[in-house]
């Protein structure tokens, strides 16, 4: 594994790259307009009274640097599972909206030299404060907003809160499945 400081170094030279690249506004307006399809019930609401409209932007800003250090560390390695640094629950589910975003982020990845990692069944959205991802960030941007880099412990503590409401308007399965039978009146 790199150390944080080589990570930091080579993510912010991916993320000045892509931000940068002549496609990068047409990649950020599709990755924003894609919020009316942003249906998780446990990554975005976790978020202490999330709202789609004022975290939208900031998440996108968190996504970008979330990639930044997957390259950054698959740059260093060469290996896609090293590459697999933890990630914080809102800000992996910013990362699926950008990668729904794929000719876009192909494009600019192919012009900016940096390989796209996120594989879900590797991904780790175990994050913890003070853990790799977290001293890498910091040495790169500074320290993480606590609003979307919550710890894990934190998360799942969220997500019985959020899975407990869900359940008292019946959506059970923390939002995943329900009973409700939507036939013609």
């Amino acid at each position: 594994m790199p150390t944080p400081a080589q990570t930091a170094t080579r993510a912010k030279a991916v993320l000045a790259a892509v931000l940068a690249d002549e496609e990068f506004g047409a990649f950020e307006a599709a990755t924003l307009e894609y919020s009316s399809d942003w249906q998780c019930f446990t990554g975005f609401p976790v978020i202490e009274r999330w709202s789609l409209d004022t975290d939208k932007g900031p998440l996108f800003t968190e996504g970008l640097r979330a990639l930044a250090l997957k390259a950054a560390v698959f740059d260093l390695t060469g290996d896609e599972h090293l590459a697999e640094v933890a990630v914080a629950v809102p800000v992996d589910e910013m990362t699926h909206a950008m990668i729904a975003q794929p000719q876009l982020f192909a494009r600019i990845a192919g012009r900016t030299g940096f390989k796209l990692i996120h594989q879900t069944d590797q991904e780790h959205t175990d994050y913890e404060v003070g853990d790799f991802t977290h001293r890498a960030y910091r040495l790169a941007w500074g320290e993480p907003p606590a609003r979307y880099w919550l710890p894990k412990g934190e998360v799942d503590r969220r997500v019985i809160i959020l899975t407990e409401r869900y359940a008292a308007i019946g959506m059970d399965r923390a939002g995943r499945e329900h009973d409700i039978a939507f036939t013609a009146a």
